[in-house]
């Protein structure tokens, strides 16, 4: 039988799930590498002054009741000595990096679901027997190391480590036992469950439905109400009985990336420019990832809050920005009208192909037969676009993100809120 601190494990039947949970990722990198803001509140986020958001902050801001998507004029109010930062998003993907890498040497049943985060499974086999617990340990011994800490949850499905994950922060180790889940579960809130939102709570709470166990015994037809065709899986997560496995290469689904300005975008032309660097974004993404897209997507969130998006099609599969860049502009009259104050644009491309994709020639003069010309890449030439691309992809990649700038990029260089997302997408 495996051991830690000479205290026997008991043995452990049936699959064992990780869910690997960096704490306070972000801050904690900012943290390891300033010493002088070690032990103190630390927010990595968007100006208090121009719409900004928390996108992670320190255990010690936590302490004022800072939390992470809280709006940075609050923040700020709650943790007025705090250190504030921007981030360094391309350091926080090396370290992200190298702790993945960890994670894969252990097993190569890693599932990554966003930067911060990964599941694992390390169910014990004939071959391999050591104790799930075991490999915890030594995770997070490893993970430290680094000079960063994370949280565990063990548990025999994916939405009991997730639970778990969460219970113990930070550099805490919550282990559920195969047969215990009812009485972990069982009366934690509804929203202690992923996929329980906001609207959802309220509908549970006005049936009673205040707990998981309350959950796994309610009606299935409030449970359709409540979640439409995934009821019987929703009660399935609330028991435990989750099953889903670990998918180690879950498919992507869109890469996309959202900008929220400090002042809204009036100008056409600044609009105009703010897609251009947002699709210079996605582009560098779709091809770290090998992927090609065939649709595009603008999102945009007026100053009244309403949010509008428009896609389109393309002639065929593409991971070249320049080319598409064009086309966003286009698009963007099918939502705006000038004069309206845009306080968030948003690009995204969808539908990929299922294998990576190596072309020769994304966009050749007959891909563009029958656009308009405005929709026309700005650089016809294919092979120039390439090595352009290229070229600046070697560059940012080395020396980060603001090393090669275009013309387009600097126009609103200074006019953003300096929050940004967790997806996994963005930063794998």
């Amino acid at each position: 039988m495996e051991t830690f601190d000479d205290i026997p494990l008991p043995p452990w039947e049936g699959p064992a799930i990780l869910l690997v949970d960096l704490d306070a990722f972000f801050a904690s990198v900012e943290q390891l590498d300033h010493p002088g803001w070690r032990g103190k509140p630390v927010i990595v986020g968007g100006d208090a002054d121009a719409h900004g958001v928390v996108s992670t902050c320190s255990y010690e801001a936590r302490a004022f009741g800072v939390r992470s998507a809280m709006a940075a004029s609050l923040a700020r109010s709650l943790c007025p000595d705090a250190i504030w930062t921007h981030g360094n998003f391309h350091r926080y993907r090396e370290v992200s990096s190298a702790i993945m890498a960890i994670l894969r040497d252990e097993t190569p049943h890693v599932q990554q679901v966003s930067i911060d985060e990964a599941f694992m499974d390390v169910t014990p086999t004939a071959v391999n027997t050591e104790h799930p617990v075991a490999v915890a340990r030594r995770i997070q011994a490893r993970v430290a190391a680094l000079g960063v800490t994370c949280s565990i949850g063990v548990g025999a499905s994916k939405s009991v480590a997730k639970i778990a994950s969460d219970v113990d922060k930070p550099r805490g180790l919550t282990v559920v036992y195969p047969g215990t889940e009812a009485a972990f579960l069982g009366n934690l809130p509804v929203r202690s469950l992923s996929g329980v939102g906001a609207a959802a709570e309220r509908i549970l709470h006005s049936y009673g439905v205040r707990t998981l166990g309350d959950m796994g015994t309610a009606e299935p037809a409030l449970l359709r109400r409540v979640f439409g065709k995934n009821g019987e899986m929703m009660r399935d997560r609330a028991l435990g009985r989750d099953r889903s496995v670990v998918a180690e290469d879950e498919t992507v689904k869109s890469v996309s990336n959202e900008v929220t300005f400090a002042d809204d975008l009036t100008e056409r032309a600044d609009i105009e420019a703010a897609l251009s660097t947002i699709a210079a974004k996605v582009g560098r993404r779709l091809r770290r990832k090998g992927l090609a897209g065939r649709t595009v997507a603008v999102k945009v969130r007026f100053s009244d809050r309403t949010t509008h998006s428009v896609q389109r099609s393309l002639p065929a599969p593409t991971d070249d920005d320049i080319a598409f860049a064009p086309l966003l502009h286009a698009m963007i009259d099918d939502i705006w009208m000038p004069g309206a104050r845009v306080r968030l644009l948003g690009v995204a491309v969808t539908h990929f192909d299922e294998a990576p994709v190596v072309q020769e020639s994304l966009f050749d003069g007959s891909a563009f037969e029958g656009q308009r010309p405005e929709e026309a890449p700005l650089i016809e030439d294919e092979t120039k676009r390439r090595e352009l691309l290229r070229a600046t992809d070697a560059l940012r990649d080395r020396f980060g993100d603001d090393t090669v700038r275009f013309g387009f990029e600097l126009r609103q260089a200074g006019n953003t809120t300096g929050s940004s997302s967790k997806n996994v997408e963005d930063y794998k």
